[in-house]
């Protein structure tokens, strides 16, 4: 009789777990479904890993770790991470913040004597949180001409303490790598230690990141995934870059093992205090009130309502994000080897899917009548200044930003909520005589109220003849150092700038041309003599650049 009963205790608790390990199959399935959607074999690759509950629930990997070798990417493949490297950087602060050697209201000049802060009164936070109105040395046209440089510290902060502040401490946020640089620099200079030694000594020993780095291109590194970039759709060997220019902004090396290592020590106080921990995971505001959905070294955003802590890098032949959301302590790290695909939006995705708050899909959309649609036609201005024109046609709603030339469709979950394609954005409608909306993504949630502006008509294209084109070719100097290449190739014009991707050119007139991929147009000015161009003018955001031809 006791038998019996053991059995059917046995095979009830054997059924009850029949439904979650065929939820459990049917996320891996999804989840692999969608990175090998992204990460085709044949091509530049990526490495996953997902954990749910000190659990290891996705570990794989897709594509190529050398396309030219034809070596195929695994787990263990060690990427460059990028600026996930600040959330590094932060905790060393913290860290001396802990050891009574800082206080985060110290004005970085008592670290950094020398350092001009031109009357503004600068502090470790505000360094720590992008608010410093520092000027970031990677928006600085002339990166390029030193970028493969082994510059010291200090050569690397020369690069750019004399340009002028782009604003009063905390009084915008604008993601800045300077200040980043400056924090290494800090950390050096209290320690007695090189950045590298420190983050070696105090991180990655004490934690067992042993297959971290500080980043080498020289250095013999096992497992090391190749750095790719696109150029005209083909792959190249991703641009050469010291490791002396991203420094502690970019500059370390690591595995998805290693990161979940990292996570679990920050979420578990293995190196800061949890009262250390909530102050990198805080979402500051600037002096207006706003948050900047920023912490230390994290950027604090949502899952529809559910709370992230995440943080992305980009750097030469390499991207990378990683997800925590802390209520459901999920973990979700993604590192590849091309700096054409990032791993941003397919991070969320997958992290929604682990969490139960999938994207909402086509196949959820409900019937909404023509006359209720048609209601919610017109332009709309939302409090960040975004216009949003949405449109219908036949029975479908787009919606399109008055600085994109792309319009989205959107569908309805209820007849006045809408979601658009592929993605946590969502527009409300509101039936009220003031025709109000509120947009809401992962990042902002911002209120929008019936506008006159007349959406922008579609411009016309005409066709110019390869003679015509091919008079513009050449190269006009828009910086020192920053330049638009115009390419004539055919009867097609593209323009490139200086470490960009280029993009086609469509003529209006025969001087005159627009972008489609984004709101910009140029406009080449003519020489009456010799009928050739002597320059060009770049309109986008409403601000004009004139660049004189210079080859």
């Amino acid at each position: 009789m006791k038998k019996i009963c053991i059995l059917k205790v046995f095979f009830l608790v054997f059924l009850m777990a029949i439904p979650s390990m065929h939820y459990a199959q049917n996320i891996t399935t999804e989840i692999d479904q969608l990175m090998n959607d992204q990460y085709k074999a044949d091509g530049s690759g990526a490495t996953i890993l997902i954990a749910k509950d000190d659990k290891i629930i996705f570990r794989k990997a897709y594509g190529k770790a050398n396309m030219e070798l034809d070596i195929d990417m695994i787990p263990e493949n060690v990427f460059e991470i990028g600026s996930i490297t600040k959330q590094f950087t932060a905790v060393g602060i913290l860290m001396l913040l802990e050891e009574g050697k800082l206080s985060l209201d110290d004005e970085i000049t008592k670290y950094l004597p020398e350092y001009p802060t031109q009357d503004a009164k600068i502090k470790i936070h505000h360094l720590l949180t992008h608010t410093s109105g520092i000027k970031s040395y990677t928006s600085i046209p002339s990166l390029s001409d030193f970028s493969s440089k082994d510059f010291s510290v200090e050569e690397l902060i020369n690069t750019f303490k004399n340009e002028p502040m782009d604003f009063k401490p905390n009084e915008k946020f604008r993601y800045n790598n300077s200040g980043y640089v400056l924090l290494g620099s800090i950390i050096e200079n209290i320690t007695g230690k090189s950045y590298e030694e420190f983050i070696q000594k105090r991180i990655f020993d004490k934690l067992g990141m042993n297959t971290s780095y500080y980043g080498s291109k020289s250095k013999l590194i096992k497992n090391r995934a190749y750095g790719y970039q696109k150029r005209d759709d083909a792959y190249v060997n991703g641009k050469y870059i010291s490791m002396h220019i991203p420094y502690a902004a970019g500059s370390l090396m690591s595995t998805v093992d290693d990161l979940y290592t990292w996570n679990k020590a920050i979420r578990n106080h293995k190196l800061i205090s949890k009262e250390s921990t909530e102050k990198a995971f805080t979402n500051y505001k600037i002096d207006n009130g706003n948050a900047i959905n920023y912490g230390y070294g994290w950027f604090t955003n949502r899952i529809k309502d559910v709370s992230v802590i995440e943080h992305g890098g980009r750097i030469f032949g390499y991207t990378s994000q990683g997800i925590y959301v802390p209520s459901e302590n999920v973990y979700v790290i993604i590192l590849t080897n091309c700096d054409c695909n990032s791993p941003k939006n397919i991070a969320y995705r997958i992290a929604a899917i682990a969490v139960g708050q999938s994207y909402p899909k086509r196949s959820d959309a409900i019937k909404v009548s023509k006359d209720k649609l048609t209601q919610f036609v017109g332009a709309y201005k939302f409090e960040d200044g975004v216009i949003r024109f949405i449109t219908l046609e036949g029975n479908q709603l787009y919606s399109q930003r008055n600085d994109s030339n792309t319009k989205v469709k959107i569908y309805p979950l209820s007849e006045n909520r809408f979601f658009y394609d592929d993605s946590f954005a969502e527009i409300i409608f509101f039936d009220d005589a003031k025709k109000q909306a509120v947009f809401k993504n992962n990042m902002v949630e911002v209120k929008g109220a019936w506008s006159d502006e007349k959406k922008p008509t579609a411009k016309k294209e005409v066709q110019l003849s390869a003679e015509v084109l091919k008079k513009y070719a050449g190269t006009y100097e828009l910086a020192p150092n920053f330049n638009i290449e115009i390419i004539v190739e055919g009867n097609k014009i593209y323009g490139q700038p200086t470490n960009q991707s280029r993009a086609e050119l469509f003529a209006e007139s025969e001087d005159h041309f627009f972008l489609k991929v984004v709101v910009a147009s140029v406009t080449f000015q003519i020489d009456e003599n010799t009928k050739l161009p002597i320059s060009l003018t770049l309109e986008q955001g409403g601000r004009k650049t004139v660049g004189k031809k210079i080859k």
